[in-house]
């Protein structure tokens, strides 16, 4: 909960709890309540989880301001029950609070900025339109903070994005619309860092019904560690996706059957996978024009000639794909990867940049899943392996954020049993010394064997 949403009740239970005879102050308290949630709603924001203790604080309020001169206060009864419904009103704003990315590790501010990106070398597969390829990106990066500077919330049209989120975990379509007040310690098209030989680039490729904004704590520990991270929206893949000029382009389910036991799954799985391994190419060509452009703020900024690839689940695969096919890419990096969308070529030969893999313990115990089967069968053609891992006590979607949605999270399906806080720390620390490591040449005691106090990881 936010500082004036957690001292509402704390004010109301002062004055609840207090034995009788109450003083003048404790009596006040209710009142101070009242001018609180005034507060918290210019300040912070209203959201609909809040809803109870508005309508509560004004009857405290009313109540005790009325008894204020009077020698008889609230009697003990009334105040347990009314403690009962300010323990139940309290409840449901603590089990769903406003999100809080965590602030990075590394030294450097952070800036990021969205474009929009037309490929007319590619038709729109999913669309039922001819036109060419359009899709949205966000890149994160170190920037120079100036006053003035607006800070960036962690998704935009978060208004269109929440309904379509809660949707797809199958909520009320008001559930998740307090995502709309969540910022993220980075800021709206700032300035980019001065650089002497420019910032290496990574890539984030989200995975399937999900959004580019999906793993932003990730991208913010690498942007404050030195690196220009592109998240891709890929349209009609993700959950939704909304242009600047408002147009909404939902997740089209066609593109992905739902059945995995269809005799055409993997092939059309494979036309989907090569299409977003087509948008990181794309994004790839528009990141080294922007480059080159003296207008651009990336100009002289960037090394694209050290470039890592990441992708979660469905964008693992489409990360694979992508490094089996494009030299470009210098270093592979895949969370509990979907292999099924992979062709039988980048299987059979795999990879040969510097990959290293993060399994969730949920994906690893399917050992018989046609996704390891293929998984292992491209392992043992992978010659640069770096390792490939498995977290235990996680689930698939902890390599995300979403997590963060709700102390409950694993209630709900979004995680595993760990602590989120250590499965941060776990993912975080293997993600950044693995492009340390590829792309900076500095050495890793993760990867060198020096290092080993993460117990709940094991080698697949």
């Amino acid at each position: 909960m936010r500082p004036l949403e957690i001292l509402i009740p704390v004010l109301h239970a002062l004055y609840l709890l207090w034995p009788h005879p109450r003083p003048i102050a404790i009596r006040l308290a209710p009142a101070m309540g009242l001018v609180s949630t005034l507060l918290h709603l210019f300040l912070e924001g209203y959201r609909w989880q809040m809803i109870p203790l508005y309508l509560l604080t004004p009857l405290l309020a009313i109540s005790s301001l009325v008894r204020i001169h009077q020698s008889v206060d609230w009697p003990a009864a009334a105040s347990r029950w009314t403690v009962v419904l300010l323990l139940l009103s309290t409840a449901i704003p603590i089990l769903l609070p406003v999100p809080s990315i965590p602030t990075p590790s590394g030294p450097l501010s952070i800036g990021t900025v969205i474009y929009e990106f037309n490929d007319s070398s590619r038709p729109e597969l999913y669309s039922g339109k001819d036109e060419a390829r359009r899709f949205m990106i966000q890149a994160w990066y170190p920037a120079d903070i100036h006053p003035g500077d607006e800070r960036a919330p962690w998704m935009s049209n978060a208004k269109v994005y929440a309904p379509a989120i809660a949707a797809f975990m199958d909520l009320p379509s008001f559930f998740l619309d307090h995502l709309a007040l969540v910022n993220i310690p980075a800021y709206r098209n700032a300035r980019v860092s001065d650089t002497n030989k420019g910032f290496p680039v990574i890539v984030f490729s989200h995975g399937w019904n999900g959004f580019n904004a999906q793993n932003s704590g990730q991208a913010l520990e690498l942007a404050s560690h030195g690196y220009v991270v592109i998240a891709i929206q890929h349209t009609y893949g993700a959950v939704t996706t909304v242009f600047p000029d408002g147009t909404v382009a939902p997740n089209n389910p066609m593109a992905l059957p739902k059945n995995e036991e269809d005799p055409n799954y993997e092939v059309t799985a494979r036309k989907l996978v090569n299409q977003w391994a087509g948008d990181i190419s794309y994004t790839l060509d528009q990141f080294a024009l922007l480059n080159q452009d003296d207008q651009s703020i990336f100009y002289n900024k960037l090394d694209m000639d050290r470039v890592g690839v990441y992708g979660h689940s469905t964008g693992g695969g489409a990360a694979i794909q992508f490094c089996g096919i494009d030299p470009r890419c210098d270093a592979v990096l895949g969370m509990d990867p979907f292999m099924r969308p992979v062709s039988e070529e980048v299987i059979q030969n795999g990879v040969s940049q510097p990959a290293f893999f993060m399994f969730s313990q949920g994906w690893t115990d399917l050992v018989d899943s046609r996704n390891n089967q293929l998984f292992n069968r491209f392992y043992t053609n992978v010659p640069n392996s770096k390792g490939a891992i498995s977290i235990n006590g996680t689930k698939h979607f902890d390599f995300s954020d979403l997590p963060l949605l709700s102390p409950i999270a694993p209630q709900l399906g979004l995680k595993g049993p760990l602590k989120g806080s250590r499965v941060i720390t776990i993912v975080d620390s293997y993600l950044l010394n693995f492009f340390e490591m590829t792309l900076n040449d500095q050495p890793s005691g993760l990867f060198d064997g020096s290092f080993n106090d993460f117990d709940e990881v094991k080698v697949r």
